[in-house]
């Protein structure tokens, strides 16, 4: 029997912004508004579940880091988010840098003064049941009194609950994310703002993944430094992994083939075993690029200010938010609204911008993630002791 084709979430996201082009620029405006009515619905459930979705994923992933390895699951983890804020700040830094370049006031100008957006039919008021700092700080307070009192009921409750909203995102959000984008992308033709994002839209790409190879390359000279490995060697061992990732687009996909590529590094057994997979869910370089660089361009098109102070809160946040994100497509847009929200005031058109554009090049972040968790492997095993071997000292 042969295996059903599925059209993968990637070429569902495309297929999505050129109908919202072609409905924008050709159907009338009622056809229009039915799928702007439907956004503006799904929009609102987002809202809804944005708090549920980091109190499920973020207790769960603290509750479960803190019944590890103790000493080192803290240095694991304590490298990983160094990494991630490091990333975060040298996107910001090279977003300052090359955007105004690409997106001129005259862009900024010709968002401004498009036509006013289309309003849905009506609405459908979803009230989030609470903040997303409320969210945060709960998520936090639940999984480490988890892990501190060390009870299995309570942490198959958080590890249930997590479970519940995955599949939220996987058999609602995720499918319906590509009429979500057919709705934002009419609306956006028809006032006539679809011609300067898309303008700036492929220029932003080229520079993620410019800022994805450029951290890369610097994790594993820090790493290759530390262990005394050869820089060109563990990057080219690692060439198997960073593919595998940009075809499955899942970290948790890629974990089996990231630990081959670090035993032929050298790294010891015990290391590569425990990191890899901790790193899978705690090492978000890639995503903190792409999100940071994407965020800063839907600002500057929306002529919002960006200032490193609330940016750089975003980042320390974002790396907070995003830890076991849920192993889907897109799975750190989805985790990072509401930070998105709340710190950079995105509202629900450029939260939808930002999906679109996030996903459009979300193999790309996670192949960074992954590749980048190598880079901490060899820094967790030199300190543990274990890189001093005979197959270390020959890579």
């Amino acid at each position: 029997m042969s295996k059903k084709f599925e059209l993968g979430l990637i070429p569902k996201i495309i297929v999505g912004i050129a109908l919202g082009v072609i409905l924008g620029k050709f159907f009338p405006e009622a056809i229009i508004r039915i799928f702007v009515t439907f956004s503006s619905i799904f929009g609102n459930f987002l809202g809804f579940i944005i708090p549920l979705l980091i109190l499920g994923f973020v207790t769960a992933g603290i509750a479960d880091l803190g019944t590890d390895a103790g000493k080192l699951l803290g240095i694991t983890v304590g490298i990983s988010y160094v990494f991630t804020l490091i990333s975060g700040v040298f996107a910001y830094l090279l977003g300052k840098t090359l955007l105004p370049k690409i997106i001129t006031a005259d862009t900024a100008a010709a968002i401004a003064e498009a036509g006013e957006s289309l309003s849905p039919f009506f609405t459908v008021e979803m009230p989030p049941l609470m903040s997303v700092n409320t969210s945060l700080v709960l998520a936090f307070l639940l999984g480490l009194g988890i892990s501190a009192v060390k009870s299995e009921i309570l942490k198959k409750v958080a590890f249930d609950f997590q479970a519940i909203i995955t599949k939220v995102i996987e058999n609602i959000i995720i499918p319906l994310l590509p009429v979500h984008i057919v709705g934002i992308f009419a609306n956006m033709t028809k006032t006539g703002q679809v011609a300067s994002v898309f303008s700036v839209f492929g220029k932003v790409f080229i520079i993620v993944i410019c800022a994805h190879i450029a951290i890369i390359v610097f994790q594993f000279a820090i790493g290759t430094t530390i262990s005394k490995k050869n820089l060109f060697t563990c990057l080219k061992l690692q060439l198997p992994g960073y593919l595998t990732a940009l075809g499955t687009q899942s970290s948790a996909a890629t974990i089996p083939v990231n630990v081959e590529c670090s035993e032929k590094m050298g790294i010891s057994k015990g290391i590569r075993d425990f990191a890899i997979p901790l790193c899978a869910t705690t090492h978000m370089s890639g995503s903190t690029i792409t999100l940071s660089i994407c965020a800063m361009s839907v600002m500057m098109l929306n002529n919002m200010p960006v200032q490193f102070s609330s940016f750089f809160y975003f980042v320390a946040m974002l790396g907070i938010s995003i830890v076991a994100a849920p192993g889907v497509p897109g799975g750190a847009v989805m985790a990072s609204l509401g930070v998105l929200q709340s710190i950079l005031g995105f509202n629900e058109a450029m939260l939808g911008l930002m999906i679109a554009l996030y996903i459009a090049q979300d193999s790309f972040g996670t192949a960074c993630n992954v590749t980048g968790d190598q880079a901490v492997a060899m820094i967790v095993d030199t300190i543990d002791g274990g890189a001093s071997t005979k197959q270390a000292a020959s890579i």
